[in-house]
């Protein structure tokens, strides 16, 4: 599987993905999942990839040098817009030279992909195109974009990345989103790729490859978790005083009548006094 995640801002985009394909227990695959379309000073897009490896591959080949149904290619659309449609078509010329062949060995046509850049003359915009080549844009309401492995590293993002933020913010953010993923889904592996497009730069100025042996990462993965457990730590234990009127009792099954009840052990005789078992 994958995660891949990227952030619409005021101030630019950021782009992260992983490279894990698949894992297993003997087998674990690494293909990147990034491609950059670059013409300095005119146009630099991002292309990020989920779902079948060799579906994403075939849609890149191909895109190279397609030519849309507006006359266009990604290289000379004239804004983001008409560019992911040109995404969208050439997932659906793969799907319909595959899709028949791969149902025939019960293999569905699947892959998601995010796409965003900048064209010269327009802002920054991000897109989803899904398998059937229809896309959806981030907008300030839902700044961000996810495919694959998506929910682990959704809450954080959720809490702290806003169009307001800042590149050095929604970097670190999507970091912890990524340590997230990486920690509760072994589908999700290192390397990373990370790209940060500052707007109205028109060319890649700061991307990293990071692998277990990033000092940056490692740091952060290890403070995060440090203040995860000092923040879970101050918070007071659960109250369980019944609040007036509540009826704080459980739906309790009726004993049968061949099972005898006992007397309650001292222990939950303390409890049922304090708390107003009706039982005690």
């Amino acid at each position: 599987m994958t995660y891949c995640v990227a952030m619409r801002l005021d101030a630019g985009l950021v782009f992260l993905a992983d490279s894990r394909t698949n894992a297993g227990v003997d087998q674990i695959g690494t293909f990147r999942k990034m491609n950059v379309f670059e013409n300095p000073g005119d146009r630099t897009m991002v292309l990020m990839t989920a779902g079948n490896l060799s579906i994403s591959q075939s849609v890149l080949q191909l895109l190279h040098d397609h030519v849309g149904l507006n006359g266009f290619t990604i290289w000379t659309a004239p804004n983001m817009y008409e560019a992911t449609r040109i995404v969208g078509e050439a997932v659906r010329a793969i799907h319909q030279r595959e899709a028949q062949a791969l149902a025939q060995f019960n293999i569905e046509f699947n892959v998601s992909i995010i796409f965003g850049g900048q064209i010269r003359g327009e802002a920054c915009r991000l897109f989803q195109v899904y398998s059937a080549g229809n896309f959806i844009e981030a907008r300030d309401e839902n700044t961000y974009l996810q495919i694959g492995e998506a929910k682990y590293g959704k809450p954080i993002i959720d809490r702290v990345v806003t169009p307001r933020s800042s590149l050095d913010d929604a970097v670190k953010c999507a970091l912890i989103s990524m340590d997230s993923t990486l920690r509760s889904n072994i589908s999700v592996g290192l390397p990373l790729d990370l790209l940060a497009y500052q707007a109205d730069s028109l060319a890649v100025t700061r991307f990293v490859t990071i692998d277990e042996k990033n000092a940056y990462f490692q740091m952060l993965r290890g403070t995060w978790g440090e203040q995860l457990r000092r923040v879970f730590e101050g918070i007071d234990a659960p109250q369980w005083q019944a609040m007036p009127g509540a009826d704080d009792q459980p739906v309790r099954m009726p004993l049968p009548e061949a099972v005898a009840p006992v007397a309650a052990p001292p222990m939950l005789q303390s409890l049922a006094q304090q708390h107003g078992d009706p039982r005690q």
